[in-house]
């Protein structure tokens, strides 16, 4: 099954370089392309893509307002919408989770993290750029900081040290590679480490690690 990607970024070059990498991907295409905020908004409910990757600093519509419209909760047919900037300022990551991204990424991230998050979106999954996620959790460690909410069901030794990589910031398949476990057998260690710490995405789960002393 093919996934249909909208781009929406003012920089023809970041468009023309994405749909490169993109389109090269035996299951993914770009339906399509827009130049600023308000038409990414228009093209994704005439296209219904899959996923869209918006830029933040757009003309006419930042891609934090272009998020919440497409994905937030008073969204009514919700988009997947990774937001893909060169600024990776504390507050446009918070508004963007806030705004329902399930995506945070750098352009200088590189092509496979472009592919990985288009494809953790698909999957359910939050991709965050390691280096964001390790720097939003340092913020989070301070003294005398109070504990965590305890897990919903109790993280297995594995999960645990999952947990701990997660808050890291290394992606599923360097976990694999640090854990000789596969990238598939990693997101699948996440997810149930999701479900019984009862957050949304891999920041949550690195917040849990540092709130309750687990952080290596």
């Amino acid at each position: 099954m093919t996934t249909r990607i909208l781009l929406a970024d003012d920089q023809e070059s970041v468009r023309v370089g994405f749909r490169l990498i993109l389109d090269s991907q035996p299951d993914m295409e770009v339906v399509g392309e827009a130049v600023d905020g308000l038409q990414a908004v228009d093209l994704a409910g005439k296209l219904r893509p899959d996923v869209v990757l918006a830029d933040i600093r757009m003309p006419r519509m930042d891609g934090l307002e272009v998020t919440r419209l497409l994905a937030g909760p008073t969204a009514e047919d919700p988009v997947r919408v990774v937001v893909v900037t060169t600024f990776d300022l504390d507050e446009y990551v918070h508004t963007a989770l806030r705004n329902g991204a399930c995506g945070f990424l750098l352009k200088r991230s590189g092509p496979a993290l472009l592919v990985e998050a288009v494809r953790a979106a698909m999957a359910g999954d939050t991709m965050i750029s390691p280096s964001v996620t390790v720097r939003l959790l340092k913020h989070l460690q301070s003294p005398g900081r109070s504990p965590g909410k305890q897990p919903v069901e109790a993280l297995t030794e594995r999960e645990t040290e999952i947990a701990r990589l997660v808050a890291k910031g290394l992606t599923n398949a360097e976990i694999g590679t640090e854990l000789f476990i596969s990238a598939g057998t990693a997101k699948t260690h996440i997810a149930n480490i999701q479900r019984k710490l009862d957050v949304r995405n891999r920041v949550g789960i690195a917040a849990w690690v540092w709130d309750n002393g687990q952080a290596e």
